[in-house]
């Protein structure tokens, strides 16, 4: 029987979560990789996690910059994370304007369930990152074993304004101490078995 393990994911925002926010980020020059952010990445991966990126990339939709753009920061992205030897197994992008319809726009969970039929990943032993509300709402929509807010990016003033609506979430400080609970949560039910 194969190790279950092989089928868990982090799923993970990017602007905010991974690298600085930068309102509308669109320039390679512009993009900060947060301290710790790549060693705590290649932990999870090691453990035998796949990772993916799940990103609204609004600012296309409503003609701010172009998709390229954002392939191209996506690019870099992955450039310096690769030095590290970490490595995503898709990025998903949502690039439509908030008000347009869009199939896999955060909160929707529809990138999350591609990543289920495209990679087997199973959703109830997987995780969701990020620093909003949205991000959270599409780990509960697909079913995520937890969500965690990190209270980089947005996360803090989320957690100061609505902490009401934290309550199944994890709040930590970053990404490194994600991680870090992630291991430690996982580790505790064991590899194939059901927490």
């Amino acid at each position: 029987m194969p190790d279950e393990r092989i089928n868990r994911a982090v799923f993970l925002d990017r602007d905010g979560t991974i690298i600085e926010e930068r309102n509308y980020l669109c320039r390679v020059e512009e993009v900060a990789i947060f301290p710790g952010a790549g060693e705590a990445l290649g932990r999870l991966q090691q453990a035998g996690f796949k990772l993916f990126i799940v990103s609204n990339q609004s600012g296309v939709g409503r003609g701010y910059f172009t998709l390229a753009e954002v392939e191209k920061v996506n690019e870099h992205l992955l450039q310096e994370l690769g030095r590290e030897q970490v490595r995503f197994e898709k990025i998903y992008i949502a690039p439509e304007a908030p008000d347009a319809p869009s199939r896999g726009r955060k909160p929707s969970p529809q990138f999350l369930l591609d990543a289920r039929d495209e990679f087997g990943v199973d959703l109830a032993q997987s995780y969701m990152i990020g620093d909003k509300l949205i991000d959270l709402e599409c780990g509960w929509n697909a079913g995520v074993k937890k969500c965690l807010l990190v209270r980089t990016g947005y996360g803090a003033e989320l957690e100061r304004g609505a902490p009401e609506k934290l309550q199944e979430a994890v709040t930590v400080d970053d990404l490194d101490a994600a991680a870090e609970w992630i291991l430690i949560h996982s580790r505790i039910a064991g590899p194939g078995v059901k927490a």
